[in-house]
């Protein structure tokens, strides 16, 4: 147990430094070209981070903010107002976590690449 957890701090340790210090410019340039709170992009950034650690169910997960989502995000909020785009965020993620709670997405193994 104690070799194991040397490996990660080990390892896991910088390459986790790395990931922050890529994400942190990336999540607060997203929020200021889309128009939204610095805070915002630091906070989606640090629980889209943590959230997807501990829901990801693969060992090499990749995630964290999309940038070619800015002018989608902008758009969105130039249209319909913040309350309308955190509804429709919300109402996303609830159809992702319903279609991986279904196991809808076996079926796709059974398809040729």
């Amino acid at each position: 147990m104690q070799e194991k957890l040397r490996d990660i701090a080990r390892f896991d340790g910088p390459s986790s430094i790395v990931v922050f210090l890529v994400a942190l410019p990336l999540s607060l340039g997203i929020a200021l070209a889309s128009g939204a709170p610095l805070m915002a992009g630091l906070i989606a950034g640090v629980i889209g981070g943590i959230v997807g650690g501990l829901l990801g169910g693969s060992p090499l997960l990749v995630s964290g903010p999309a940038a070619g989502l800015t002018v989608v995000v902008a758009e969105l909020i130039a249209t319909f107002g913040w309350k309308v785009t955190t509804a429709i965020t919300v109402a996303a993620g609830l159809v992702q976590i319903g279609l991986g709670l279904s196991r809808i997405a076996r079926a796709a193994l059974a398809i040729s690449p």
